[in-house]
């Protein structure tokens, strides 16, 4: 049997940050990694495999970073977790003791109870690096291919299939607009406009009714009565948590499916943590439980669970939520409350827009331009929101919005912080959109 002070079950973003964070917090402690995956993919890089970056191996996070933080590491599938003994069982027949565990085993694909979603050549999203590897073939060999849902992975990955190839794609998307649990309609119709303009076909307001074929797709049917030739069908419609192993231990698992947690990421067992996709989420607004599973969370939640394992060191203060895609050379990126989520939370707002260069003068190589809307709470003057569209330069723009949604900046706080500009690198310090939207929205509440 062997013996670790801190045990983490799952290797991808949150499963290395809690172990990094536990390393940082408690240095004298033995961690140990135990993952299913020979090789772990970049979550979020996935999309680009079938254009930019061309093979799911240049896609990996390196082991080389568990290495360099004496962190251990075993290949092997957890099993079982026996609560009273403190003890982690494999599928190799390996028992490893613990004194902390964390829970960081992500989440798997969802897929639609739709007629022939088993049929050869229906593809999901899975983190498999062999997995994605056959999708490939399948999409370079590919003449008409069916992308079901049109959020973030349905987007990028019609965007990166059309790259280089002479392939028929469509997205179908149930919704009116593409993105549109994400964004507001101003900004799902110009990120529509931008796919539409890659040759990629978009069909809104329609659900998939059945996969058609014999033993290999060769079509959709739509609720409609309309059918889409197909011979490769890939599901994008989301994830669901990974929670098998937690629930077979007697973890409180809650009423979405994920594994419940307290502010400090600990379980119902004081010595069990959970973080990332795995487990519940609640909103950093009004600390309702909400279903957001991105890299950016996950890491986040890790570097609190594991600087908690001993001592409590961090509180979770909830899902901010910060978004970002680009298609073709455009970005659209989001934090916090979109126009119409205020609206259903029942905020009074105020929206502040500004657009111009990505750097000053404009014609500086590189120059694009960039579009920001910020949304202000109109009583308090604090920013709950904010959204953009253009140069690649945005996104790094909303991760500053995310901050100062983060530390309930006010607009006036926003029109006068103090930026750093160069004209190779930013918007004119007179033309910064950031300041000059909070600066069009003090002007409204005035």
């Amino acid at each position: 049997m062997q013996d670790y002070d801190i045990v983490i079950l799952g290797g991808s973003a949150a499963g290395i940050t809690a172990a990094i964070t536990a390393r940082r917090f408690y240095p004298d402690k033995k961690v140990l990694i135990v993952r299913k995956e020979n090789n772990v993919l970049i979550p979020c890089g996935i999309p680009y495999i079938y254009g930019t970056v061309s093979s799911p191996d240049k896609n990996l996070i390196p082991d080389a970073i568990l290495e360099k933080n004496n962190i251990g590491l075993l290949i092997d599938e957890a099993t079982k977790i026996d609560r009273n003994g403190k003890i982690v069982s494999t599928g190799n027949g390996e028992t490893i003791k613990y004194k902390k565990l964390v829970i960081a085993t992500g989440s798997i694909p969802s897929i639609p109870p739709i007629k022939g979603a088993d049929k050869e050549n229906v593809f999901s999203v899975k983190k498999d690096d062999q997995y994605l590897a056959s999708l490939l073939k399948e999409v370079d060999r590919s003449k008409d291919m069916v992308i079901i849902g049109g959020g973030f992975i349905g987007m990028e990955f019609a965007d990166e299939c059309k790259k280089n190839r002479d392939i028929n794609i469509s997205i179908v998307e149930m919704l009116p607009h593409c993105l549109m649990l994400v964004f507001d309609e101003e900004f799902c119709e110009q990120g529509e406009a931008l796919i539409k303009e890659r040759g990629v076909n978009l069909i809104t307001s329609e659900r998939v009714e059945e996969i058609t074929g014999d033993t290999k797709v060769e079509g959709i049917k739509l609720a409609s009565g309309k059918t889409v030739k197909a011979d490769l069908v890939l599901f994008g419609i989301g994830a669901k948590p990974d929670i098998d192993i937690a629930r077979d231990a007697g973890i409180e698992i809650n009423d979405k499916g994920a594994i419940k947690v307290d502010r400090y990421m600990k379980t119902n067992d004081e010595n069990i943590f959970a973080c990332g996709d795995c487990c519940e989420k609640f909103s950093f607004f009004d600390k309702k439980l909400v279903n957001l599973m991105l890299a950016s969370i996950a890491t986040y939640e890790a570097r609190i669970a594991g600087a908690n394992l001993f001592d409590t060191n961090r509180s979770n203060e909830g899902a901010v939520g910060t978004y970002s895609t680009v298609i073709g050379d455009t970005t659209l990126a989001r934090s916090g409350m979109s126009v119409s989520g205020a609206a259903d939370n029942g905020y009074d707002i105020i929206v502040g827009q500004a657009e111009g260069p990505n750097c000053h003068p404009g014609c500086m190589p590189g120059g694009n331009n960039l579009k920001v809307s910020l949304i202000f709470e109109k009583g308090t003057g604090v920013i709950i929101g904010g959204q953009l569209i253009g140069a690649k330069s945005g996104g790094e723009l909303i991760n500053l919005i995310s901050g100062c949604i983060y530390k309930k900046m006010t607009a006036n706080d926003i029109a006068t912080f103090q930026m750093g500009t160069h004209p190779a690198l930013t918007a004119s310090p007179i033309a910064y959109q950031l300041s000059n939207a909070a600066e069009m929205a003090v002007k409204e509440m005035r």
